[in-house]
């Protein structure tokens, strides 16, 4: 029987606080058990079943922890929607994961009520937090329902959007585990762990990005199955990091790379000052870190951050603080539940330190990306999958990751997918031809870049440059929009049409190494 769970530790101990809301609101156990329970009543009445799929583009508020540990005893597939998302976008991910129901807020109303139009989307089954009109008012559906456990309870899980091989996101989709949804729990949970994070102590986990994320929202939800108290931060800053840290008692966190570089970018005074005592794990990945800012932050904050490499399909390694200084550099070693395997292009397995493919397994552990069977076949090999990174392994294991053998940009943590933006532009009717990569950016790491081949008769001008941003700004996420445009006479392409992305990115990344 499952020691750890939410659901099973709210019953035990209803005050606990569970939640600290960005407004300061404190939400015990109890409440939000309740609130959970009415969201999968509301829903079981609207039809849905095990295996069923919510799309939520919500941002860090109490609703998006309901609706997630609603779905999770329900048996329902979560699908969390980037909350900076234009309507034809979020529009394309809720038709894709054949959604029966989307929730929204006052922040992401706009594109998601474009898309629920766009699709024709059942009224009865969209629902806003800020009572928008065109959805169901969220709070006032939900005091309708009752508050008792469901009866029927299944584990269910996220079923998160990556890249796909026509530059559109696709689906991982991960068989729903056949066991209540403590056990899963329990077992997810224990995921923590590997850190040395431990259930049921003092923990204080504080959530300092949006809960959209895949690693994000599931260090937020494991730290709440092991009973630990969860802060959440709406809009991040490093003066504000620091004030939660040292008002809430925070104990552990999950951050990305730029947010280190915002921290270490304050006063020196501010620095000195801050009370970061409390904090016994800091757990990073997303994106490279350089090594400088590591060493940075070891000394400002201890022994306390711990690295890790995997992906929304799975993963990974890990490096300890110790670790680290051992093999700087390094994003760890495998797992004790995963394998490391890198092969060479022609499908051996690579030397020691010889570069190759990444590839990664973890038990039994399988996915499929959504609607797509030739993508999900060629990340699989022997048994190993991959996500397109290159990388070797020392002489003790530890993984170095060296390039992206994809061209997938990593800008602040965020993964942007340059062919959907290249489809976005090729359409515009003064564009011949379009690459876009990413180039150094000392605060995000990179940036987005496009280098544009224009039509017959088309001069470039400053005034282009405006206009095909703004082209883009109506048909992308603002942090896909290139923030510079470059032209050229022609792209730099082979006679079947293959281009060398590689001679436009590369000078840009001349003497710096995109892995650290």
């Amino acid at each position: 029987m499952a020691t750890y769970g939410f659901w099973k530790l709210a019953q035990e101990d209803p005050d606990h606080v569970a939640v600290i809301a960005p407004d300061g609101r404190s939400v015990t156990a109890g409440e939000l058990l309740a609130g959970a329970n009415r969201v999968v009543h509301g829903l079981r009445a609207l039809g849905l079943g095990v295996g069923d799929t919510l799309a939520v583009m919500l941002t860090n508020e109490v609703a998006m922890l309901e609706v997630y540990l609603a779905a999770t005893q329900a048996g329902w597939y979560v699908t969390p929607i980037n909350s900076h998302l234009t309507a034809p976008e979020v529009a394309y991910i809720v038709a894709d994961c054949d959604a029966k129901a989307v929730f929204c807020s006052a922040r992401t109303g706009e594109a998601c009520l474009g898309a629920m139009e766009t699709l024709q989307f059942p009224a009865n089954a969209r629902f806003s937090t800020a009572n928008a009109p065109g959805f169901v008012g969220y709070e006032a559906w939900k005091a309708e329902q009752s508050d008792a456990t469901p009866d029927d309870r299944h584990a269910g899980g996220p079923m998160t959007y990556t890249s796909g091989t026509t530059g559109r996101p696709k689906g991982v989709r991960r068989p729903l585990p056949p066991a209540d949804p403590e056990t899963v729990a329990e077992r997810n949970a224990m995921f923590l762990m590997l850190f040395g994070v431990t259930p049921k102590d003092d923990g204080v986990h504080l959530c300092v990005s949006p809960l959209y994320h895949t690693a994000v929202l599931n260090f937020c939800t494991n730290h709440m199955h092991f009973g630990h108290t969860v802060v959440l931060m709406d809009k991040w800053t490093p003066e504000g990091t620091l004030d939660a840290i040292a008002r809430h008692r925070v104990t552990t966190s999950h951050m990305v790379p730029t947010q280190f570089r915002r921290l270490l970018a304050l006063p020196a005074d501010v620095r000195a000052r801050a009370d970061v005592s409390s904090l016994r794990h800091v757990i990073h990945s997303a994106a490279p870190c350089p090594v400088d800012v590591k060493r940075q932050m070891l000394a400002w904050w201890g022994d306390v951050i711990y690295e890790y490499y995997a992906a929304s399909e799975g993963g990974g390694t890990l490096a300890t603080p110790k670790d680290w200084l051992a093999h700087p550099g390094t994003v760890g070693k495998a797992w004790p539940i995963s394998q490391l395997r890198i092969f060479t292009d022609d499908g051996a397995i690579a030397e020691t330190r010889a570069v190759g493919t990444v590839y990664m397994s973890m038990g039994q552990h399988t996915f499929a990306y959504h609607k797509d069977r030739g993508k999900t076949e060629s990340s699989w090999k022997d048994g190993f999958f991959t996500v397109g990174d290159a990388g070797y392994l020392d002489e003790d294991g530890f993984l170095y990751l060296c390039d992206r053998k994809s061209d997938m940009i990593i800008s602040g943590g965020v993964n942007i997918y340059p062919a959907e933006i290249e489809a976005a532009l090729a359409m515009h009717p003064k564009i011949r031809d379009v690459a876009v990569f990413g180039v150094p950016d000392e605060d995000w790491g990179e940036h987005v870049k496009a280098v544009v081949e224009l039509a017959d008769g088309v001069e470039a001008s400053p005034a282009l440059v405006e206009e095909l941003t703004a082209y883009c700004r109506e048909r992308l996420a603002g942090f896909k929009i290139p923030r510079t445009i470059d032209f050229t006479p022609a792209l730099p392409r082979d006679p079947n049409g293959k281009l060398y992305k590689r001679k436009l990115r590369d000078p840009y990344w001349e003497g710096r190494d995109r892995a650290i």
